[in-house]
């Protein structure tokens, strides 16, 4: 699953099409493409992983989902979601989640829980931490509403950084780790972002897909956990269960 670093990526890289009018719509959405055709594209916007295309008075939202995918300038073989025609480009997606929404962004989304974000508020995120005592560490850095564009990479790098263990509650976290979780969750989408850039991103997982703890060196776990029962890697020796 794409995770927010990835769809700044994107972001970066369709500029280019900022302001240009879409003279073609196609795909096998189920969207009513009319209302997409000859608009000129006024923004693009991010998310978390939420990808937007903003046109006035409509705006059109990407989930890549699982498996979704992108591509510019260039088709897969696979038949596109959605493909969005310039005079001088293309964009298709393909295997996600289409949606066209009439509203303003601004009274939709939360920009400041956005880890990627100019306007990141840690100190909201804190609040809403702690609000969910319950809620199992693991789960609370993939909810989207506090910490939007944190996907399952970023919450097992984060984790594995800050030696705490996935099944702790946020509620038995203390102060120091609570903070450490905040900042770290913000820290390392920028450096997920910078590796990505360079095509070096899975050279440097610690403990995502590993078997071994780089730290302890033994065998690392993986099980699935909590509510969200995503693939989790970690070490039972150095992260503290508390």
């Amino acid at each position: 699953m794409p995770e927010g670093p990835s769809i700044v990526i994107l972001r970066e890289e369709v500029q280019s099409f900022k302001g240009k009018k879409i003279i073609s719509v196609s795909g096998n959405s189920k969207i009513d493409y009319e209302q997409l055709q000859n608009k000129t594209i006024i923004d693009f916007k991010s998310w978390g992983k939420h990808f937007l295309v903003c046109c006035k008075g409509i705006t059109l939202r990407v989930h890549f989902m699982l498996f979704g995918s992108y591509r510019i300038n260039e088709k897969k073989e696979a038949p596109a979601r959605l493909s969005l025609q310039f005079k001088n480009g293309e964009i298709n997606f393909y295997a996600c989640s289409i949606k066209i929404f009439t509203e303003d962004p601004n009274e939709i989304y939360d920009w400041s829980a956005d880890v990627m974000s100019d306007t990141w508020n840690a100190s909201k995120a804190k609040k809403k931490l702690k609000e969910v005592p319950d809620t199992l560490v693991a789960d609370a850095l993939l909810d989207q509403h506090i910490f939007s564009g944190v996907g399952n990479i970023i919450k097992n790098e984060v984790l594995w950084r800050i030696k705490v263990h996935p099944k702790t509650k946020v509620g038995e976290l203390p102060t120091k780790k609570l903070n450490e979780l905040i900042k770290e969750a913000r820290n390392y989408s920028f450096d997920f972002l910078k590796w990505k850039k360079a095509y070096v991103l899975k050279k440097h997982w610690c403990i995502h897909t590993k078997k071994v703890c780089p730290r302890c060196n033994i065998p690392a776990d993986k099980e699935y956990v909590g509510k969200t029962n995503r693939r989790t890697f970690f070490c039972d020796n150095c992260q503290v269960l508390y």
